[in-house]
C-alpha cells in the first residue's frame, strides 16, 4: 500500500510538471502614476469565466499564474472600491500588462450584520451557503451536509431532501459520479464548497425543462472559484494496535473542462471502502432497464450483521482504487469514465439460536459459524454524453465482475462440518438514447438496452449432512452443488413526443426478450471418494424464454400549479420453457394493461401535494418454475411445483411537501398503500436440522399500509438544527409451514429525533434517538404474540481546547427488549484528538474506539413466527494514529 502511495504521489508531480506555470506581470496605477495597493485583478477567458485572481502589492504590481495556453485575446480586469472598473486584452504575453483607474464615488447602502444562516430561493433551487453552517472541526462536505436543515444524511452515505432521496449529486453542475456519490461527499473539503444547491424538479436534459415533468431532487455543489485553479486532496497513513493500518491518497480537480476525483485507500479498522461504491439509485435503474433475473441461488447461511454500526462490528483488510474522470469538449459534450476495483477480506463469528412458533410444536435449532469472506469487485463504466437544446445523446458501456468466496467452518444441533461458496459474476451491457427535437418542437426517441450475464456458483460442504434425506441415513463424506444461469436481455423502443402549450402525448412501442438457461446438478461423495447425482430430482436443465411487446401512450400537463400524468401501457407477454430432464414444457401467454395515474399540486409558492396509484401485473421468472431440488444452503432444500407466478397489485401514495425556507422549516408527511395478489405461495416444511421449500399454487394476498411524517427546523436563537420523525409500517400475508396455513399482521412503529448544536464558539454537541417497536401476530385463535423493542441513542460532543487542537467525545447506547428474554444494554464511546500544524497543511490525529473494550455482542431478530437471537465477535478497543497531508 505504501509502494501505492508513492507511485500515486510521483504521478502527481509529474502532472503537475506537465502544467508547468508562467506569470503574466503588469501594474495598476491611477491618473497621476501612483501605483494602487490592493486592487483585484481577475485575468478573463474569451467566455468571461475567471482563469486567475491575485491582488496588487503596495506598489500596484501584480504577477498571475498561467498554464501555457494560448492567452491572446484574453481579458485582464481590475477593480477597487473608489475607482472605476478597467480591463485590457492580451495582445502580447511577454510584456506587461499595465492599467489606469480612474476614481469613482461609491454609495454604500446601510449593512446591519445580524450573523445568522441565510437561504435563498429561486425558481426551483434553494441555496445554502456552506460557510453558515460549516464549523473547524468539519473536514468535508458531508459533514455539514448533516448540518443543513431540510437534509439528511444516511449511515450508507444516501442522502435525502425533505424526505425524498436525491437522484443525482452534481458537481459545478456535471454528473461526476452518477449516482454513487459518497466518495465525493467524503473527500471534497468544505472550505472548497461555496453553496450547497437542491434543485426541485431536476430535469437534466435540457430540451425537456420546457415542460418539465420531473418529480427528482438534486443536490448541487458551487465550488468557490480559487478551488477550481489548483488539485486539491489529502493524503493520510496511519498505523494503530492490535496491528491495525490506515491509508488514503485522494486528487481531485474542478475546473471547466476536466474534473475528477481519484482515490485510493486501504484499512483493517472496521471501515469498509467498498461503501464509496454504493450505487443509492440502484432500485430505479433496475425499473429502467426491466431486465429481472436471480441475483444469487446459493448462499452459506450466514446470520446477517448485527444491528450496529459498521466499523464496529466489522473484522477487515481492505483496498479500493476508485478513479472518477471527466472531459467537457464543450459546453453539450463531454465523456466520462468511472473505474474501480475493491479486495477484501472479512472475518465473522457468532452464534445463533432461533425458534420457529408453529399451532402444535416449536421448531428449534442452534448454530455456529465461523467465516472467512473474500469479495471482489471490478466495474468499468464509460459514459458519452451530449446535452443540446435540440439533440441529446447519452450512451453507456458497463462491465461488472464480481468473484466471491466464502470459507465457513459451522455447525448446526452440535454437528460440524465445512463449507466453501464460490460465485462469479460476469455482466456487461450496453445503454443508448437519442433524443432529437424537431423544429415543431416535437420530440423523437430511440432507446436501445442489450445485456450479457453469466454467474455461475459452486457449494461444496463436508462432511454430508441429513443423511437421512440426502444418502439413505448412511454416512458419507460431503456434497457439491453447482449452478450455471447464463443470460441473454435486450430491451428497445421508439417514442414520439407531441407537445404544445404545456401539453405533452407521449406514444411509445417496443420489445424486450430474455433468454436464460438454468444447469444444477447436487452430487454427493461417499465415504469411498466416489462421486454420484444425489437423485435424478436434483438436476435442472431449463431452458427459459421470455419476450415482450409493448405499446404505451402518455398524456401529461403542466403548468404554474399543477403537473398532471396519465400513462395506459399495453403489453402482450410470451414465456415458453422446457426441461427434458423433468419433463417440463410450458408456456404462457398474457395481455396486460397496467395503467398509472399521478398529479401534483401546488398549494403554495414552497408547498404542494401530489397523489400516485398504479395498477401493475407482473411475471415471475425463472427461480419460480425449475422443478429439481437445488441445495440453497446447508439447511436449505429449494424446488418448485407451481406454474408462473403472477401479480396483481393496486397501489396508492399521497404526500404533502411543505417548507419555509426563510424560517428554515421543512416537514413532510406521506402515506402508501398496496395490496398484491399471488396465485403462488412458498410452502416451508420445518424440522430442527433443515428446511424444504416447494412453491405450490396457492391463490393469497400481500397487504402493506406506511404512514411517515417528518419536520425539521433550524433554531436561529440556539445555532442548532433539530429533525424529527415518526414512521408506522403495517403489512399482512399468509405463510405455509408444515401444512399449516398463517395469515401474519406485522406491525412497526418507529421513532426519532436529532439535535445538531453549536453551544458556543468552541464547542459543539450533537445527539440522536431512534426508538421502534415490532408486534407480530398470526391471526388465528390462541396465536402466539411476539414483540420487539429498541433504543439507540448517540452523542457527539466536540471541543476547542485551545488554538488548533480539537478533542471529540462520542457515546453510543443501544437497549434491546423481547419479551421472556433478558433486556440487552450496550454503552459504547470513543474519544478523538486532533492537531492542526497550519504552516505543514497537516492535521495529526489520536483515537481510541471501543474504550470499554466490548468484544461480544447480542442481537435479537423477529419476523413473522420466528424468533432468532444472536452472539456476535466484534472488534475491542482499538487506538489509531493518522496523519493527514492537505494539498
Amino acid at each position: 500500500m505504501r509502494k501505492a502511495i508513492l507511485i500515486m504521489t510521483l504521478f502527481f508531480l509529474g502532472m503537475a510538471s506537465v502544467f508547468a506555470q508562467k506569470p503574466i506581470r503588469g501594474s495598476v496605477k491611477d491618473v497621476k502614476g501612483k501605483g494602487i495597493e490592493s486592487v483585484n485583478v481577475n485575468l478573463k477567458d474569451n467566455e468571461g469565466n475567471i482563469i486567475s485572481f491575485t491582488r496588487t502589492n503596495k506598489d500596484g504590481l501584480f504577477s498571475l499564474q498561467v498554464k501555457n495556453d494560448q492567452l491572446t485575446g484574453y481579458k485582464i480586469e481590475a477593480s477597487s472600491i473608489g475607482y472605476k472598473k478597467e480591463s485590457i486584452s492580451i495582445i502580447d504575453v511577454s510584456k506587461n500588462q499595465d492599467l489606469i483607474l480612474s476614481a469613482s464615488e461609491t454609495h454604500l447602502e446601510t449593512v446591519t450584520v445580524k450573523n445568522r444562516p441565510l437561504l435563498t430561493s429561486k425558481g426551483d433551487t434553494l441555496n445554502y451557503r456552506t460557510s453558515d453552517f460549516a464549523d473547524k472541526q468539519d473536514r468535508t462536505i458531508g459533514d455539514v451536509l448533516k448540518k443543513m436543515p431540510g437534509i439528511e444524511v444516511e449511515e450508507n452515505g444516501k442522502v435525502s431532501y425533505n424526505g425524498k432521496a436525491i437522484s443525482n449529486l452534481y458537481i459545478d453542475g456535471d454528473n461526476l459520479l452518477d449516482d454513487k456519490y459518497n466518495i465525493g461527499t467524503k473527500s471534497i473539503p468544505q472550505g472548497a464548497v461555496e453553496k450547497v444547491q437542491v434543485i426541485q424538479n431536476d430535469q437534466p436534459i435540457k430540451m425537456m425543462r420546457k415542460n418539465n415533468m420531473s418529480d427528482d431532487v438534486a443536490l448541487n455543489l458551487v465550488i468557490k472559484d480559487d478551488a477550481k485553479l489548483k488539485v486539491m486532496g489529502d493524503a493520510t497513513v496511519g498505523a494503530g494496535t492490535p496491528n491495525r493500518f490506515y491509508e488514503n491518497l485522494t486528487a481531485m480537480l474542478f475546473n471547466k473542462k476536466l474534473k475528477f476525483i481519484n482515490n485510493i485507500k486501504g484499512n483493517n479498522i472496521g471501515n469498509d471502502p467498498g461503501i464509496d461504491l454504493t450505487s443509492h439509485n440502484l432500485a430505479d435503474y433496475s425499473k429502467r432497464i426491466d431486465n429481472s433475473k436471480p441475483s444469487g441461488l446459493l448462499s452459506t447461511g450466514a446470520a446477517g450483521v448485527p444491528s450496529l454500526p459498521q466499523n464496529r462490528y466489522l473484522f477487515n483488510k481492505a483496498g479500493v482504487l476508485n478513479l472518477n474522470n471527466l472531459y467537457k469538449f464543450n459546453q453539450d459534450l463531454q465523456l466520462r469514465a468511472n473505474l474501480s476495483y475493491l479486495l477484501d477480506e472479512r472475518r465473522q463469528q457468532y452464534n445463533k439460536f432461533s425458534q420457529t412458533y408453529l399451532a402444535d410444536e416449536t421448531i428449534s435449532f442452534t448454530e455456529f459459524q465461523n467465516n472467512v469472506v473474500n469479495p471482489q469487485k471490478l466495474r468499468a463504466q464509460f459514459n458519452l454524453n451530449k446535452n443540446a437544446e435540440n439533440e441529446y445523446f447519452n450512451n453507456s458501456f458497463n462491465l461488472d465482475y464480481t468473484p466471491f468466496k466464502t470459507n465457513s467452518a459451522f455447525s448446526i444441533n452440535n454437528v460440524a462440518a465445512n463449507q466453501i461458496l464460490r460465485q462469479e459474476t460476469f455482466d456487461i451491457s450496453n445503454e443508448f438514447n437519442y433524443r432529437k427535437k424537431l423544429k415543431s418542437e416535437n420530440v423523437i426517441l430511440l432507446y436501445s438496452y442489450l445485456n450479457r450475464t453469466t454467474q455461475p456458483e459452486t457449494l461444496n460442504i463436508s462432511p454430508g449432512l441429513n443423511a437421512d434425506i440426502l444418502n439413505n441415513g448412511n454416512s458419507y463424506l460431503g456434497l457439491n452443488q453447482y449452478i450455471k444461469l447464463p443470460t441473454w436481455y435486450t430491451n428497445n423502443y421508439l417514442s414520439f413526443a407531441f407537445v404544445k402549450n404545456g401539453f405533452a402525448q407521449t406514444y411509445k412501442t417496443g420489445f424486450n426478450l430474455q433468454q436464460q438457461n438454468l444447469n444444477s446438478e447436487l452430487y454427493r461423495i461417499q465415504n469411498d471418494q466416489s462421486s454420484e447425482l444425489v437423485s435424478q430430482q436434483t438436476v435442472n436443465d431449463l431452458n427459459w424464454f421470455k419476450g415482450r411487446v409493448y405499446a404505451d401512450a402518455t398524456y401529461e400537463y403542466t403548468n404554474d400549479k399543477l403537473k398532471a400524468g396519465l400513462s395506459l401501457p399495453l403489453s402482450y407477454n410470451h414465456i415458453n420453457y422446457s426441461d427434458p430432464v423433468n419433463e417440463l414444457d410450458n408456456r404462457l401467454n398474457k395481455l396486460f394493461v397496467n395503467p398509472s395515474l399521478n398529479i401534483k399540486y401546488q398549494t403554495g409558492i414552497e408547498n404542494y401535494v401530489s397523489a400516485n396509484y398504479f395498477y401493475k401485473n407482473e411475471l415471475g421468472g425463472i427461480d419460480d418454475v425449475y422443478r429439481g431440488t437445488v441445495l440453497k444452503n446447508y439447511r436449505s432444500l429449494f424446488a418448485n411445483n407451481a406454474p408462473i407466478s403472477e401479480l396483481k397489485t393496486h397501489s396508492f401514495r399521497g404526500e404533502f411537501n411543505f417548507r419555509k425556507a426563510m424560517q428554515m422549516f421543512f416537514f413532510n408527511a406521506s402515506a402508501s398503500y398496496s395490496n398484491t395478489e399471488l396465485n403462488t405461495i412458498s410452502s416451508f416444511n420445518l424440522s430442527n436440522n433443515i428446511q424444504q421449500r416447494v412453491v405450490l399454487p396457492l391463490e393469497n394476498h400481500i397487504k402493506s399500509l406506511s404512514v411517515s411524517a417528518n419536520a425539521s427546523k433550524y433554531l436561529f436563537a440556539f445555532k442548532s438544527t433539530i429533525n424529527l420523525g415518526v414512521n408506522l409500517s403495517q403489512s399482512q400475508y399468509s405463510q405455509l409451514q408444515n401444512g399449516e396455513l398463517l395469515p401474519f399482521n406485522t406491525k412497526t412503529i418507529s421513532y426519532k429525533a436529532t439535535i445538531d448544536a453549536k453551544l458556543n464558539n468552541f464547542m459543539n454537541w450533537s445527539y440522536g434517538a431512534t426508538y421502534a417497536v415490532t408486534d407480530n401476530r398470526a391471526e388465528i385463535a390462541d396465536a402466539i404474540k411476539t414483540s420487539f423493542r429498541q433504543l439507540r441513542q448517540q452523542s457527539t460532543i466536540s471541543i476547542t481546547t485551545f488554538q488548533n487542537v480539537y478533542v471529540n467525545l462520542s457515546a453510543e447506547y443501544l437497549f434491546t427488549q423481547q419479551a421472556n428474554q433478558p433486556n440487552l444494554k450496550y454503552l459504547f464511546a470513543d474519544a478523538n484528538v486532533k492537531y492542526k500544524i497550519l504552516k505543514l497543511k497537516t492535521d495529526l490525529e489520536f483515537g481510541i474506539t471501543n474504550l470499554a473494550n466490548i468484544k461480544q455482542f447480542d442481537a435479537v431478530y423477529l419476523s413473522a413466527n420466528a424468533l432468532t437471537t444472536g452472539t456476535y465477535l466484534i472488534p475491542g478497543r482499538v487506538a489509531m494514529l493518522k496523519a493527514t497531508f492537505n494539498f
